[in-house]
């Protein structure tokens, strides 16, 4: 188990990354604007989830040796870019759809694909896998042992946290799309915007933050 202090200096230092808005936000925001409040919610557990196997990855070692393989580096960049890209020319192409159903229930399978696009993001978020592999060990008490389980723990409380603030987010895009939804034309321009936000998030994903 990670101490107290040293548990709570890492909740609120995850705390200030997370509050202030990043790539993390963008994307539920333009996914809220494109689906509505409970597409911006799934996404964001979806993106939680994928960001799982991350955790697990750095509490095993794994993480360490992808973030100083480039090559395995840049193909998870790119990847987790196309895929922002492709979300997001689907919101612009189904943009008139989205504003014709904005109320409509979507159907169970349609959420499980909502939730599996989120997933595959926050999976193929190489930004993300950076940030556990710098700075989960500088919080880690390594005489207390368990270093897998510390460094687990860390990154549980990090999720819980993002899924948090993400929500909060992903609620006031989705009421701010309620309420523009009166016009039908309205919410077919903020479908597209936020096809727009995924896109743009997409391209700053592949041509910044080069590995060195």
């Amino acid at each position: 188990m990670v101490p107290g202090p040293s548990l709570l200096a890492f909740a609120l230092a995850s705390l200030a990354l997370i509050v202030i808005p990043g790539p993390s936000v963008l994307f539920v925001i333009g996914r809220s604007l494109s689906l509505g409040r409970l597409g911006g919610l799934l996404s964001v557990l979806g993106n939680a989830i994928g960001m799982l196997p991350l955790v697990v990855a750095v509490a095993l070692g794994i993480g360490a040796i992808v973030a100083q393989s480039l090559v395995l580096f840049t193909v998870i960049k790119f990847a987790g870019a196309a895929y922002l890209v492709y979300l997001g020319v689907q919101a612009i192409r189904h943009r008139r759809h989205t504003a014709v159903t904005h109320e409509a229930t979507p159907p169970r399978r349609s959420r499980l694909r909502i939730l599996s696009e989120g997933f595959v993001v926050g999976l193929t978020n190489p930004k993300s896998l950076v940030f556990f592999v710098a700075v989960l060990p500088q919080f880690v008490d390594y005489h207390a042992g368990a270093i897998p389980l510390q460094l687990f723990e860390l990154g549980a409380v990090f999720l819980l946290l993002a899924l948090t603030f993400d929500s909060i987010w992903a609620l006031a895009a989705g009421t701010a799309r309620q309420w523009f939804g009166r016009s039908p034309k309205r919410v077919e321009r903020l479908g597209a915007t936020g096809g727009v936000l995924m896109i743009g998030l997409g391209g700053v994903l592949a041509f910044t933050g080069v590995k060195h």
